[in-house]
């Protein structure tokens, strides 16, 4: 059987890493025996075309996407076109939206032939074996499809006990050089499940409420092979990566008897970690460590049923800090009885702790506690666009707050590192800055350059080039120029800024030049391997003599 598997496009101002869930999805895949490839689209432009185009190309006998809330309708509409240009294909979606809106998702999107819920490994691997004989799907537990114009739900799967037991995600299906472009770090996990309770979060809906743990062993095994690919950076993404101390020590003392370096982030609760933990893990490589604190109303803490307290964020920021660990704590705005008062508090508590810190909005996903049981709350839900549920602005009112007043408290915060950073710009421009200040400000100005050669798919358009004078590939620098040359021009970017991203392109052998007699073709690398990607180009004629 032969599987395309969606990655939909994502924003890249929201720093996604290589797909976790899609790559998990794949291996599953392709354990049980299908040819499998992935069509990303996060970190290339999608159009209907390119996907028609990728279908052709592969010949696929089932696409699948997978996606969040935030991106939901660009996945779903995407698997309704791959359906409409082949209505043999079976089409299916997984993920945490659909996960908690099956039925809504098979009523809405009538291309969507079926939705596998919660954890889809062993979902998949039943399903492979009755080779998505949809005669079968009724005996397999974890499924929600259509039969007789009726939505079929065949029960909840229990989740999987033995985590080593799920393939290692397919990373080698994916475009890394395009994520090594962006340079944000490789997501792992090390765990599934969370005991907690917050009623904003879906971790212990969708992975269960008891935490499994992989062996130490073969966590360390993915990571060697994650530092393979030249990556050397890792974000453990667990919902609750302190959760076992033992499990901890463990992973980083095995980090640290394989003799391997690389910088790396967790996600912990703040009455979970403790001195000697956090040391040995900065030993082991880590520097930052994110904490959740929502609030700093103490009421408003027991109501989101957080179980912290004040005190206990004030110990594990300080701990952070003796250990040489950057503490980073997010907060919330707009959970259910916020006021000006609230906010008032919790703006105080952050700016008192020390640590680097951020807001976001309230976002009430299906499945939460939170919009399940929003009639409990002081809280109204403004909209089901789930374009809008990226946690940036405000989509829910309290009886003392509106979005407007949420919005503005961000945006006061906000202002006052906008200043900071318009005086950064300005001094960049003007020369005044630090070397280490404008290496920052050109830092942003080259993400926001890679933004545009990613979504536009710019290497690719401008990368085809037919030449009067053969080139050896040695003398690449010349085609680099030229490559440079018409990027800039259709798009008005910088030229030193531009040359200087391309160079260190080529030098980390992300993008390579392809040249059979005299054509020349730019291309993003895939494993070594030039990645097929249709799309319209546009071959110019180019002498080097001319330059």
């Amino acid at each position: 059987m032969r599987v395309a598997i969606v990655a939909p496009p994502y924003p890249l101002e929201e720093a996604p890493a290589p797909p976790l869930g899609v790559t998990y999805v794949a291996a599953a895949f392709e354990a049980a025996g299908a040819k499998v490839r992935i069509f990303d689209y996060i970190v290339s432009g999608y159009t209907p075309d390119k996907l028609r185009a990728q279908i052709d190309a592969f010949q696929p006998d089932l696409l699948g996407a997978t996606s969040v809330t935030l991106n939901f309708p660009d996945a779903a509409e995407i698997v309704c076109t791959a359906k409409r240009h082949r209505p043999s294909l079976i089409t299916l979606m997984g993920g945490p939206h659909v996960s908690f809106a099956a039925e809504r998702t098979l009523k809405d999107y009538a291309g969507i032939d079926l939705i596998i819920v919660g954890e889809g490994e062993a979902t998949i691997a039943e399903l492979m074996a009755e080779q998505f004989n949809s005669e079968k799907w009724e005996k397999i537990k974890g499924l929600v499809f259509r039969r007789d114009g009726q939505i079929i739900v065949t029960g909840q799967r229990p989740f999987i006990e033995d985590l080593d037991t799920i393939p290692l995600p397919a990373r080698h299906l994916l475009p890394m050089s395009r994520y090594q472009a962006l340079g944000y770090p490789v997501s792992i996990i090390t765990s599934r499940g969370c005991p907690y309770s917050c009623i904003f979060c879906l971790g212990r809906r969708m992975v269960g409420n008891r935490v499994r743990l992989r062996n130490p062993f073969h966590v360390v095994d993915e990571i060697e092979e994650i530092l393979a690919y030249g990556i050397d950076r890792i974000n453990v993404a667990d919902d609750l990566f302190v959760s076992s101390r033992g499990k901890v020590k463990e992973v980083c003392d095995e980090i640290l008897r394989r003799g391997l370096r690389f910088g790396w982030s967790a996600f912990a609760r703040v009455n979970t970690v403790d001195l000697e933990t956090l040391k040995l893990m900065r030993k082991a490589g880590c520097d930052s460590i994110s904490f959740g604190v929502e609030t700093g109303n103490p009421e408003m803490l027991k109501r989101i049923r957080k179980g912290i307290t004040l005190d206990q964020v004030r110990h594990a920021v300080s701990l952070c800090r003796e250990a040489g660990i950057i503490a980073h704590t997010s907060f919330i705005v707009g959970l259910p009885g916020e006021t000006k008062e609230t906010l008032r508090e919790t703006g105080e508590f952050a700016a008192s702790l020390g640590s680097l810190y951020g807001y976001h909005f309230l976002a009430p996903f299906p499945g939460t506690t939170v919009r399940e049981e929003v009639g409990n709350y002081d809280l109204e839900i403004m909209t089901d666009d789930w374009t809008r549920y990226d946690a940036n602005s405000a989509i829910v009112r309290t009886s003392a707050l509106s979005p407007e007043q949420m919005n503005r408290f961000v945006a006061d915060f906000e202002s006052v590192i906008s200043k900071v950073w318009e005086e950064m710009v300005q001094g960049y421009h003007d020369r005044t800055n630090t070397p280490e200040i404008d290496m920052q400000v050109e830092g942003h100005f080259r993400m926001k350059l890679v933004y545009r050669l990613l979504s536009e798919d710019l290497i690719e358009k401008y990368g085809s080039m037919s030449m009067s004078d053969p080139v050896p590939v040695e003398h690449s620098d010349l085609l680099q120029e030229e490559l440079c040359r018409r990027i800039g021009e259709a798009t008005g970017v910088e030229g030193g800024l531009l040359r200087r991203a391309i160079r260190v392109f080529v030098e980390k052998g992300y993008i390579r030049p392809a040249i059979t007699g005299g054509e020349c073709r730019w291309h993003w690398t895939r494993n070594n391997r030039i990645e097929q990607m249709p799309i319209k180009t546009e071959s110019v004629v180019f002498s080097p003599a001319h330059l």
